[in-house]
């Protein structure tokens, strides 16, 4: 298994194949270059186009190779480093929230599409094809490459959309707010850490919002900028005891946010705090982030399945339910070979952090830089079918 984290304070540089002595450019015949056959070319750099989910946010440019370092662990298993090819598009134009700065650092594709990171490394052999991800508090995380969970985790299956398991879909099948159950509030989300906030159906939002507030014990209010609409005053400098929100799934899994509310701090201490939940047109939700605060989520693409179990990300135990595969780590791993045939397929873009006020929260942008002496302004793509494309 392969974990990576890195500090918030570290120091952050554009990436640039011209000055890595790893990385090979990707032609055009290249089996993943969504966009060969637009080339003129077949031995042409291969290009690529996303847009995103956030409003006039895109980035087009051109798809390198290059090598991720990653640190091995586990029980039994002595700290090594392992070099692993990986996909790399190259921003050379960008739009819309990346020249607010939304993702200094780059965006890593964690789908189940062909060219992400963990589908890469499952391939290549190195790991389980399986990852997990731990948001702490502080906005700090981990994520570790081949992880399938502990034995004391609950999970969900994944749900195929248009009978494709090409996006990480879960189904819930009630919303309970303190220990009020809700009637009619099931739903299916997409589970992306990629998005800081979660966003929930018209009419689950209504429902879940309605009960906080009779339950609340805190007077309404505004903030300047929130895009929240259920905000309340705080009467002292510490946080009042807010209503639970727990999420129900089959076979009585459930799964309690830690973090439903986001805090607004003044020089005396909190000042109020809103409900970080807002509502999508559509039937589909997007579980975001802040949800995830608290836990280890396993994303485990083998068994088609989400697993989750409270963590602080510092307990993460590294055991043999997390095994690598094969014991070789130090050797490089390539990608398939360039002139292979393309396999069809569509690359869909990623769901990009949606702003906050003051403080966006995208700390899967900042954690998720895996081990490396270069971050970069780049995009590690993958396919990934957005709900909201």
């Amino acid at each position: 298994m392969y974990g990576a984290s890195i500090m918030q304070d570290r120091d952050l540089n554009e990436y640039s194949p011209s000055r890595s002595i790893s990385s090979k450019h990707i032609s055009c015949s290249h089996q993943l270059c969504d966009l060969g056959s637009t080339c003129k070319s077949s031995k042409q750099q291969c290009p690529y186009t996303m847009n995103y989910l956030s409003e006039n946010t895109s980035s087009s440019g051109l798809l390198v190779e290059d090598i991720l370092h990653l640190q091995s662990g586990g029980e039994g298993v002595s700290n090594s480093s392992v070099q692993a090819s990986v996909v790399i598009g190259c921003g050379m134009k960008q739009s819309g929230g990346y020249l607010d700065g939304v993702a200094p650092d780059g965006v890593m594709g964690m789908g189940p599409g062909d060219s992400s990171v963990p589908s890469l490394l499952a391939k290549s052999g190195l790991i389980r094809n399986s990852f997990s991800l731990c948001f702490n508090e502080d906005d700090s995380g981990r994520i570790f490459f081949g992880d399938q969970g502990s034995t004391i985790q609950q999970s969900t299956s994944f749900l195929p959309l248009d009978g494709i398991y090409s996006t990480y879909i879960i189904g819930v099948d009630a919303c309970c707010v303190g220990k009020s159950c809700l009637k009619m509030t099931s739903f299916k989300a997409q589970v992306d850490s990629g998005t800081s906030f979660t966003f929930l159906p018209g009419h689950v939002y209504e429902a879940i919002a309605e009960e906080f507030d009779q339950q609340v014990n805190a007077s309404r209010s505004t903030f300047e900028e929130s895009p929240w609409e259920y905000c309340y005053t705080s009467s002292s400098q510490e946080l009042p005891k807010v209503p639970t929100l727990t999420l129900m799934f089959q076979q009585n899994n459930s799964f309690v946010v830690f973090n439903p509310v986001f805090v607004f701090y003044g020089n005396q201490g909190i000042t109020g705090f809103c409900l970080a939940i807002q509502p999508d047109d559509g039937d589909m939700g997007t579980i975001g982030q802040n949800f995830m605060t608290g836990y280890r989520l396993v994303f485990d693409r083998e068994n088609k399945k989400l697993a989750w179990s409270s963590s602080n990300c510092e307990d993460l135990t590294l055991g043999k339910s997390m095994p690598q595969s094969p014991r070789n780590e130090t050797l490089t791993n390539p990608l398939p070979t360039d002139e292979q045939q393309r396999v069809n397929g569509h690359a869909v873009a990623p769901s990009v952090a949606r702003r906050a006020p003051n403080n966006p929260s995208a700390a899967s942008s900042r954690m998720i830089s895996c081990c490396q002496n270069w971050y970069c302004y780049l995009f590690l793509l993958f396919q990934l079918v957005s709900a909201f494309s």
